[in-house]
This record gives C-alpha cells, sequence and structure tokens, in this order.
C-alpha cells in the first residue's frame, strides 16, 4: 500500500515558470508586442507555440534554451524533499502533473539527476522540429470547463489512479503538492484521506481559503507549506501512522 504524491512543475518544483523563464533568450529578453497580444485565456499551449516559433526565427538554439532552464532555481527545500523521496520509493509513488511541456521538465530533472524519482510526468509533448525550433502540442481534449483546454489535471489524475487500481495498485493516500489556479480541479476532487498542498501565499493557497470562509468544505485535508523541509515532515507523520 503506497501514497501516491502528485506534483506540479512551475512554481512548485521549480521557484519560477518555466514558460516565462525562457523569455530570457528573446533578444533584450522580451517579447515583441504583438506577440505578447496574441495570447487569448485558455490558449496558453497555442501562445507557447508562437514565442517558441519566434526563438526560433530569432536564432535561438536547443543548447541556448537548455542552459537557460537548467539554470532555473529549485524551490527551497525540494532537492532534499526528492533526496528523502528516493530513501522511501517504497512508500511512495511520485508523478508530475505539469501544464509545462516535455522538453523543459525532461531537461530540468536530467540536470537535477530526479528522473528516478519520479514514475511518470503527464505534460503537453514538445519536441524540436528538423528547422531545430521547439514544438509543442495539447496534452489532451477534456470537456472540463474549469480548466484550460489542453489540460485538466483532475481528468489525468483520476486516470492515472484508475489504471493503477486494474493493475492492482491501490494508493492509501493522494498528497496533491501545486500553487496554481490550474491546480483547483484536481485538489476539489480530492478524497477525505487525502491531502491538499498548496503552497503559501500562491493561487491555489488565497482560492482554497476564500473557498473555506464560503463555507465551501474541501474533504481533504489542506496543509500549507512554503519550503519542502515542511512537505518532508508531514509525509513523515504520514508514514508513521
Amino acid at each position: 500500500m503506497k501514497i501516491l504524491l502528485v506534483f506540479d512543475f512551475d512554481n512548485t518544483i521549480i521557484d519560477d515558470n518555466s514558460d516565462t523563464w525562457i523569455v530570457q533568450c528573446a533578444p533584450d529578453k522580451k517579447l515583441p508586442i504583438e506577440l505578447q497580444d496574441s495570447y487569448q485565456k485558455g490558449l496558453w499551449t497555442e501562445f507557447m507555440g508562437r514565442v517558441f516559433k519566434y526563438l526560433g526565427e530569432e536564432g535561438v538554439r536547443e543548447d541556448e534554451m537548455k542552459e537557460a532552464m537548467t539554470s532555473m532555481p529549485f524551490t527551497p527545500g525540494m532537492v532534499e524533499l526528492f533526496n528523502f523521496i528516493r530513501k522511501n520509493k517504497d512508500k511512495f509513488d511520485c508523478i508530475i502533473i505539469s501544464d509545462s511541456n516535455s522538453v523543459f521538465i525532461d531537461w530540468v530533472l536530467e540536470a537535477g539527476n530526479f528522473h528516478d524519482v519520479f514514475d511518470k510526468v503527464f505534460t503537453n509533448p514538445a519536441a524540436f522540429d528538423s528547422n531545430g525550433h521547439l514544438t509543442v502540442e495539447n496534452y489532451h481534449a477534456h470537456s472540463c470547463n474549469r480548466c484550460p483546454k489542453n489540460l485538466c489535471k483532475n481528468v489525468v489524475l483520476v486516470e492515472f489512479v484508475n489504471k493503477q487500481l486494474q493493475q492492482g495498485v491501490n494508493y492509501t493516500q493522494v498528497v496533491y503538492i501545486g500553487d496554481g489556479g490550474n491546480d483547483l480541479c484536481p485538489v476539489t476532487f480530492l478524497k477525505k484521506n487525502d491531502v491538499a498542498m498548496p503552497r503559501k501565499e500562491y493561487t491555489l493557497h488565497k482560492t482554497l481559503s476564500r473557498m473555506s470562509q464560503n463555507f465551501e468544505p474541501m474533504e481533504s485535508s489542506v496543509v500549507v507549506w512554503s519550503s519542502g523541509m515542511e512537505i518532508i515532515s508531514h509525509l513523515q507523520s504520514l508514514i508513521k501512522e
């Protein structure tokens, strides 16, 4: 019987947003106004596709992008947290569900030597095309009206848990660690035994606080964190129970 740990990536594993961080590679470290203004709500992946195309056309190469991405700092305490999970892999399964992309996450996990900590990564698939430009696609299509059209993290989580169940893996608990608005959907579907862990003072935390003030109770318990060290101490208490 294992506990399932679900991680967001941007502003959770890493202490910034990979999609905005990559703009450092652009000329003058900024995007042209018309490109900035082309973003439409809910269509972030399409917007990032245009950003990557622009970077490619400006001659930004794969190695430059990789260097920028791997210079992003991990969130405080995350390195210690991953080492703790690695030591206790018999007790935890660990997945990432992220609106970033497969290339960026792969680079970061490889640079930190953390690939072995994670059993699965669910994110928008990305690849370099024959021109050396990074391309990105939507992770899936879904019918959830609360989420951006490329990714409903709750759909991904439910599908994963059900698939594991079919293979005889039944999780005692799900612990969801995230920060953003798109982490709300999976968190509100957590069950009584589960734990929602929003990053302190980030969107998810503020939204959950507002919900509890409006008497919209969550089934799961909520444990706020600002460092991976706090997550470690909570996980230690769970595996002691």
